[in-house]
């Protein structure tokens, strides 16, 4: 694969920079020299911010010109509340309307970035069962895959205007703090987790570490564009994965939360929970990617240490 790192000092872009991911991408490109430029909704504070508006389609794109990456992460929380009809539109329009805002600028822009990498998620390939399923596979059913094949439609203009463009499908991040596992661990250590429903659904994870070196693989090599599966070579089962919390917690689990009483709690969403998907990152192995924590343990250690 042709790679050509993104050089000391250069200026990258990152919406969603306060997230648990945009944070973590933030301390790693500026500790190798780049100079992050942050996309704020307020007035912006400095230097290293620039204010955008995606709901009415603003940006200060003049500050966008030059960058040689613009990394879009930004989102309202999938799991932040419970999903009425109204939360679940900003999901939706938080995805779609911040993509498009920055998917226009990039496309207007006389020295355009040499990449547009635009968040998305393994929730583009919906329920898969046991089946797994890598960048090959066509959408699925349910409210979170129509959002993500809309979030990437929406990079449409970037594309059309040929900067290389990338979609980086997450999955779940293994953190101490922040999404789903930061809501976990707390449980887990006090001794309550346990299973969550029958437990046999499977949950494709990666560590927040090779999270953002993948983001940062994708970003230097000059060959890649379209989706990229970012999870862990081995996906295993709530099961399992309540088994390894356990082992690497020193914590008992016995505790079990029936899918009833999940449905009852979390309505919708609940179906993510109890929803299994097994996706492989075959495109990024492919690449030459290297998985610095390929297995829950592993994950749960870096998150943990």
């Amino acid at each position: 694969m042709s790679e050509s790192p993104v050089a000391p000092g250069s200026r990258v872009a990152i919406a969603g920079a306060s997230g648990l991911i945009g944070s973590a991408l933030t301390r790693s490109l500026t500790s190798d020299g780049h100079q992050v430029i942050r996309l704020v909704r307020r007035p912006p504070g400095g230097k290293d911010e620039v204010q955008w508006d995606p709901e009415n389609h603003r940006i200060d794109t003049a500050r966008l010109e030059g960058c040689a990456a613009v990394v879009n992460l930004a989102g309202a929380g999938v799991a932040s509340r419970y999903w009425t009809a109204a939360y679940k539109e900003k999901i939706r329009r938080s995805r779609v309307l911040g993509t498009t805002t920055l998917a226009d600028a990039v496309a207007s822009l006389d020295s355009p970035p040499r990449v547009f990498v635009n968040g998305s998620a393994i929730g583009f390939y919906g329920d898969t069962g046991d089946r797994a399923v890598d960048e090959s596979a066509p959408s699925g059913d349910g409210f979170l895959s129509s959002v993500c094949v809309e979030w990437e439609g929406a990079a449409a203009a970037a594309q059309d205007a040929g900067v290389r463009t990338v979609f980086a499908r997450t999955g779940l991040v293994v953190a101490s703090k922040g999404g789903a596992w930061g809501k976990l661990l707390p449980l887990f250590k006090a001794g309550l987790g346990g299973r969550l429903g029958a437990g046999g659904q499977y949950w494709s994870f990666v560590s927040l570490h090779d999270e953002v070196a993948a983001i940062r693989h994708l970003i230097d090599t000059e060959s890649l564009s379209g989706p990229f599966n970012l999870t862990a070579p081995e996906p295993l089962t709530n099961r399992q994965i309540t088994e390894a919390m356990g082992r690497v917690l020193h914590r008992p689990t016995f505790f079990a939360v029936p899918g009833p009483v999940l449905r009852l709690a979390l309505g919708e969403m609940s179906n993510e929970i109890l929803g299994s998907q097994r996706v492989l990152p075959t495109r990024l192995l492919e690449s030459g990617f290297s998985f610095a924590f390929p297995t829950i343990d592993g994950a749960l250690g870096e998150a943990l240490r």
